[in-house]
């Protein structure tokens, strides 16, 4: 884990996590999306100016 300082982020990032095979739970709370998961894909379309920095 790291730190990361407010003022180096560029822009939101929708972020799209790497489930496998397995089907998440109904009761998946969206905010334990960082904690659950290990990797995620980048959804490079999330925003028309995200092209720009991926």
């Amino acid at each position: 884990m790291a730190v990361i300082h407010v003022e180096s982020i560029a822009r939101g990032a929708h972020l799209i996590g790497l489930y496998g095979l397995t089907f998440l739970p109904e009761d998946f709370h969206f905010s334990y999306t960082l904690d659950a998961f290990q990797a995620f894909y980048v959804n490079k379309y999330g925003d028309h100016h995200l092209h720009q920095f991926v």
